[in-house]
């Protein structure tokens, strides 16, 4: 399978599924063996990936992407061999605070359908190229998108997926979460304006609209 097709959702569905971490290994550029340099699209993906782990508390160390042909035994030996090194020197991704952590990449992989579309509109890649596609993802330009969209569309997501378990108080979501109450009222704030929770006055809480 084509490493282009590895999509986003692929990869957090994997640590939702309790794996400690991802390795994609993928035809070396200018050698795709289906000359859609799918490959390129995979470290797009892998860029993307490595942000919004980050967002959620994850070490994007996590994650990796190796160009490694199918006759370099050799090297895919030694690559998967440092990257289990690697993550066993990060140890197990889910402890503590597992339950927390799944609501984390929950509402991660709830905002990739939108990512999706910051990353069609906004972030134009000037040509196929590995040095391109890592300048533009280091740039300030991209780190500027995921504080001033993706982070806030995030804030939203985490909020509405601790309030699918029930109704909860402004406090509350604050402490589940581990955000200060300027940003859970930001985040109530526009998800109230969206039309996604609404406010329970006799219980002082939020609850799903």
């Amino acid at each position: 399978m084509c490493t282009g097709r590895v999509d986003l959702s692929f990869i957090f569905h994997a640590f939702r599924k309790g794996a400690d971490g991802v390795i994609i290994g993928g035809c070396w550029p200018g050698e795709c063996h289906y000359v859609t340099e799918g490959n390129y699209d995979a470290l797009g993906n892998l860029h993307l990936a490595r942000k919004l782990l980050g967002l959620v508390g994850v070490d994007p160390e996590r994650i990796r992407l190796e160009w490694i042909a199918a006759s370099e035994g050799s090297r895919f030996a030694e690559v998967m061999s440092d990257f289990v090194s690697t993550v066993d020197g990060l140890g197990p991704l889910g402890l503590p605070g597992a339950e927390d952590l799944d609501r984390r990449l929950e509402a991660a992989e709830r905002v990739i359908p939108f990512l999706k579309l910051v990353e069609r509109e906004k972030l134009r890649v000037p040509e196929r190229s590995e040095a391109a596609y890592n300048e533009l993802f280091a740039s300030e330009e991209v780190d500027r998108l995921f504080r001033d969209l993706v982070a806030e569309k995030l804030l939203t997501s985490q909020i509405l997926a601790l309030l699918r378990l029930g109704p909860r108080a402004a406090g509350e979501i604050a402490e589940s979460l581990g955000l200060s109450p300027a940003e859970v009222s930001a985040g109530l704030g526009a998800s109230s304006r969206q039309g996604l929770v609404t406010y329970d006055v006799e219980r002082s809480c939020y609850a799903l609209a």
